[in-house]
């Protein structure tokens, strides 16, 4: 009978951990696939575009990695501060209620201005229709 419970609990000391670790994994996720699609609208005055709206959340220290967009972007700091670093440019911090643009091929990162509180974001997109999230952002070369 004490083997049946040791073997239960170390089953549940193993499953502890599987959880833990694929938490660990989850949270590792690429930053540029990370974000809520909150609206998607065709242009009906740009034949086979839309505009896309995306919530995105930036952890404590987080940052988005170089990277370029397929289209236009616009940012607005929900809540938090973020520092926009554009190549070629000086970084400059945002806080809530400051906004941001880029343009398809500007390399930039988006880092999170805080070590210990998120980030939040409103980023709106004019892409080509059916566009998905992890296409809108596209890793720096």
């Amino acid at each position: 009978m004490r083997r049946m419970y040791w073997l239960f609990g170390f089953a549940m000391v193993v499953v502890i951990a599987l959880s833990v670790m694929a938490s660990a994994v989850a949270s590792a996720e690429d930053p540029l696939k990370m974000g809520t699609i909150l609206q998607r609208t065709e242009l009906v005055s740009a034949k086979g575009m839309e505009a896309i709206l995306v919530l995105r959340e930036v952890p404590p220290g987080g940052e988005s990695g170089k990277h370029t967009q397929t289209g236009n972007e616009i940012v607005y700091v929900l809540d938090g501060s973020i520092t926009l670093e554009v190549q070629g440019k000086p970084a400059v911090t945002l806080k809530t209620g400051e906004s941001f643009q880029t343009v398809a091929g500007e390399v930039h990162n988006v880092k999170n201005a805080s070590a210990s509180a998120p980030a939040k974001a409103l980023a709106f997109y004019i892409a080509k229709k059916g566009t998905t999230l992890e296409e809108l952002s596209v890793p720096a070369k």
